[in-house]
């Protein structure tokens, strides 16, 4: 069953590499990210990708999340995070090709938990990129409450997920 408006948000364990401005280059080890105790007591902008370094992703959807940014966190978001169903390096190599520094947080949902958990997952096996990736969308999670949800009806366009139609959400 998949997330709707007003159910709490599911617990989920995914990782990440923290950005480092004092080594902003160094490979470190992961973190964990517990969504519910990371999404308590917060505003969270949920961004959830096919894949990281794909056309879409890399051109149309993250740029723009990069660069409001600060738009978004002035509307009271208190933490921006990007999931792929990549694991946490290829998310870090990915937010430094995109320069997001510690703007967004970039995450791996390599095992597909959170795909499974929301229902937001998407068979991507025959154009080889795995049975379990997150579809294209965007939740806004207010206190672990989904209070807006945004997902593509095609996943490979941003029609509804963009920067600017979450800023309209906030």
């Amino acid at each position: 069953m998949t997330i709707k408006v007003g159910d709490e948000f599911p617990e989920v364990q995914l990782k990440y590499v923290p950005y480092d401005a004092a080594a902003p280059n160094a490979c470190k080890g992961p973190q964990l990210l517990d969504t519910k105790k990371a999404f308590s007591g917060k505003k969270v902008v949920l961004i959830g990708v096919p894949g990281a370094f794909s056309p879409t992703c890399s051109v149309q959807h993250i740029p723009p999340y990069v660069a409001k940014a600060d738009e978004l966190k002035a509307k009271g978001v208190d933490l921006i995070v990007c999931v792929s169903g990549n694991d946490f390096f290829v998310m870090e190599a990915w937010g430094k090709q995109e320069k997001v520094t510690d703007k967004i947080l970039m995450a791996g949902d390599a095992n597909g938990d959170l795909g499974r958990a929301t229902g937001l997952s998407i068979d991507l096996s025959k154009a080889g990129l795995g049975a379990v990736r997150l579809t294209r969308f965007v939740a806004i999670i207010d206190n672990g409450k989904v209070a807006h949800l945004a997902v593509e009806p095609d996943p490979t366009e941003v029609t509804v997920t963009g920067a600017d139609k979450t800023l309209s959400a906030l």
